[in-house]
């Protein structure tokens, strides 16, 4: 367990996280969705991801969070308006953390990071969407106060696989 605050520090990303962040979204994504996502389709939206896009991505305005523990990109977090109808409302699009560093709190960092963005950009409320199967994300949800208000399908190949949405208000 990491206790000391002053070695962790969430951040807006920069043009040099670029390798970092698409290490962490491969490991975190082959651990999180291993067994739920079939592995073609798994694979191949990793490889979507490739060292150019994570540069792009490191270079934007904001949405995208960093967590560092003691100087290492230890996961990342995007935020920014839901998606849908409640435009006035935010949303965490995506929250990850190396599987080494799962477990252990840091993830709250993230979310309160992404809550204060949404916070100073005066989006009111929360939404994230989480696979029903992943359920360490869904525990992660519940425990910090989500509750389910929708679900949705998502298809990959011939797998059919429910999404949940947990909201605050």
């Amino acid at each position: 367990m990491i206790r000391d605050s002053a070695m962790i520090k969430v951040r807006k990303s920069n043009g040099s996280d670029g390798e970092a962040l698409g290490r962490v979204f491969q490991e975190a994504w082959r651990h999180a969705y291993a067994g739920i996502i079939p592995q073609m389709h798994l694979e191949r939206m990793i490889r979507r991801r490739d060292a150019a896009w994570w540069r792009t991505a490191a270079k934007s305005d904001g949405h995208l969070l960093v967590l560092e523990v003691a100087g290492v990109v230890a996961g990342y977090a995007t935020c920014g308006a839901a998606r849908g109808g409640q435009r006035s409302s935010g949303e965490i699009y995506e929250i990850y953390l190396t599987p080494v560093y799962q477990g252990i709190g840091l993830g709250e960092h993230l979310f309160e990071a992404c809550r204060h963005q949404l916070d100073l950009r005066g989006l009111r409320g929360l939404v994230v969407w989480a696979l029903a199967d992943n359920t360490a994300a869904s525990e992660f949800y519940w425990h910090r106060g989500g509750r389910p208000i929708a679900e949705t399908k998502e298809r990959f190949g011939l797998t059919e696989l429910t999404k949940i949405a947990y909201s605050w208000a």
